[in-house]
C-alpha cells in the first residue's frame, strides 16, 4: 500500500480526500436539513458537526496535503516518507468515521473521545513532523506555518475539551476559520504568486513582478488574528465590528501592489484575486453585521469558508497538485466551471443569511450546496488520474515537474 503512487506524496490522498469529503459531508448536512436524515444531537449537534467537518474535516485535509508537499520544498529537505502520509491519513479517516458513528446515534463520553483523539493526533503529528524543518532554517522564514498549525492544535483541543463536558461550542470553529485565513495569506504569498508569475510568462502575459510586501502581509495577518481572538474571548460586538472592517481593509491592501488591467481577467489569474476579494468581503460583512446591519454574521463567515477557503484550496490543488505529480497544468474548461460554482456557492450562502432571502432561505442553501458539491466532484473526477496514477515525466517522487527550470526537492519515494 505504501508503495502505491497514491501514498507516495502527501498531497495525493489528502487532496482527493478533501474533495470527496467536502462534497459528501455537505450532502449529509443537507439531508439532515431536509429531513431525509435524522438531525445529529450528540455528541455534536447537527450545526456544530457540519461547521466542524467543513472547516476541520475538509480544510485540515487540504492543509495537511499542502504542508506535506510545501515544507520540503520551502526548506530544501527530503520529501516526507510515505509512512508519515499513511499515519496522518489513518488519523484523518478515523476521525471522519467516528464522527459518522455519532450521526448514527452513538453518544456518550466514549464517543466524544473516539472523535477527539484522532483529530488531535492528526494536527499534533503534522506539527511534530514539520516543526524541526521550519526551526533549523536561518532566520526561520517559514515559521509562520508552524505557528499556525500550533494555533490549530490549541483551538481543536479547546473545541474537544468543551465537547467532553457536553458543551461543544461554535466559537472554536469560528476561531479555526480565522487561522485558516492566516494560512491562506501565508500560502498565497509564497506559492500562488510565485506560480502565477510562471504561468503568466508561459502563457505570454508579461507583466512587472508583483507581490505583497511583508509589512502589509504582517498587518493583514495581525488583523485576522486580532479579530479572531477578540471574538473567541467574547469581546463586545461593536468592537468586533470595527476590528473586522479594519481587517477587511488590511486584506484589500495586500493587492495594492498587484497589477491591474487585462491580465487580471486571465483564466489563471482572477481566481487567485478572488481569494482575497472573498476574504475582504467576508470580514466586511461580518463587521457590518456586528455593527447592526440587518443580516447575520454567517453571511460574511460563509464568504470566508465557501468563498475564500474554497477558492484557495481549489487553486492550490489545481496548481501544486498537478506540478508535483509531474503533470502539465490542466487548462480544460472544467476548472473554470468548478471555480465559478464555488463563487456561486459563496454568494448564494451569503444571500441566504440576508433579509432578501425571506422564506426562500432553504432554497438558497440548496443552490449553495449543489454548486459546492458539483465543484468538488468535478475536481475529484478530473484529478483522479494524476492523484492516484504514476508520474509521466520521468520523475521519481514529489518534486515539481521536470524541465521547468525549478530545482527539485529530493524524495524517498519511487514508483
Amino acid at each position: 500500500m505504501l508503495a502505491t503512487p497514491l501514498m507516495c506524496c502527501g498531497f495525493r490522498p489528502f487532496f482527493l480526500g478533501a474533495a470527496l469529503w467536502g462534497a459528501g459531508a455537505l450532502l449529509l448536512w443537507m439531508g439532515m436539513l431536509s429531513g431525509a436524515l435524522p438531525m445529529s444531537v450528540a455528541p455534536l449537534g447537527g450545526p456544530v458537526w457540519h461547521a466542524h467537518e467543513m472547516v476541520w474535516g475538509f480544510g485540515m485535509a487540504a492543509v495537511t496535503g499542502f504542508l506535506l508537499t510545501a515544507v520540503p520544498e520551502f526548506t530544501a529537505t527530503p520529501a516526507f516518507a510515505p509512512r508519515d502520509t499513511a499515519w496522518l491519513l489513518a488519523f484523518w479517516l478515523a476521525a471522519r468515521a467516528f464522527g459518522l458513528l455519532g450521526l448514527a446515534g452513538l453518544d456518550g463520553l466514549a464517543q466524544v473521545w473516539l472523535m477527539a483523539l484522532p483529530n488531535l493526533a492528526l494536527v499534533l503529528w503534522l506539527g511534530a513532523r514539520i516543526a524541526p524543518r521550519l526551526l533549523v532554517q536561518p532566520d526561520r522564514p517559514h515559521l509562520g506555518f508552524g505557528l499556525a498549525v500550533a494555533a490549530l492544535a490549541l483551538l481543536e483541543a479547546g473545541f474537544w475539551w468543551d465537547a467532553v463536558q457536553g458543551q461543544a461550542d461554535m466559537r472554536w470553529v469560528n476561531a479555526l476559520v480565522g487561522v485558516m485565513m492566516v494560512l491562506i495569506v501565508l500560502a498565497q504569498s509564497r506559492i500562488s504568486m510565485r506560480l502565477l508569475h510562471g504561468m503568466l510568462d508561459h502563457l505570454g502575459v508579461h507583466e512587472a513582478d508583483y507581490r505583497a510586501p511583508p509589512p502589509r502581509r504582517g498587518l493583514a495577518i495581525f488583523g485576522i488574528a486580532l479579530v479572531t481572538a477578540a471574538e473567541l474571548l467574547g469581546t463586545s460586538t461593536p468592537t468586533l465590528g470595527w476590528l473586522a472592517l479594519a481587517t477587511a481593509a488590511a486584506v484589500l491592501a495586500l493587492m495594492t501592489d498587484w497589477h491591474f488591467g487585462r491580465a487580471l481577467l486571465h483564466r489563471w489569474v482572477w481566481p487567485l484575486y478572488a481569494v482575497y476579494v472573498g476574504m475582504a468581503a467576508g470580514f466586511a460583512l461580518m463587521g457590518l453585521a456586528w455593527l447592526g446591519a440587518p443580516w447575520a454574521p454567517s453571511a460574511g463567515r460563509h464568504l470566508l469558508t465557501v468563498g475564500s477557503m474554497g477558492l484557495a484550496v481549489l487553486a492550490v490543488m489545481n496548481i501544486a497538485g498537478r506540478i508535483h505529480a509531474g503533470r502539465a497544468l490542466d487548462d480544460r474548461r472544467w476548472r473554470l466551471v468548478a471555480t465559478g460554482l464555488l463563487v456561486l456557492a459563496a454568494l448564494a450562502r451569503a444571500v441566504s443569511a440576508m433579509p432578501v432571502a425571506g422564506v426562500a432561505m432553504l432554497a438558497w442553501w440548496w443552490v449553495a450546496a449543489l454548486a459546492w458539491v458539483v465543484a468538488w466532484l468535478l475536481f475529484a473526477v478530473f484529478a483522479w488520474q494524476h492523484l492516484v496514477g504514476p508520474r509521466l515525466d520521468g520523475g521519481t517522487g514529489c518534486e515539481e515537474a521536470l524541465g521547468n527550470g525549478i530545482p527539485a526537492a529530493s524524495s524517498s519515494c519511487k514508483h
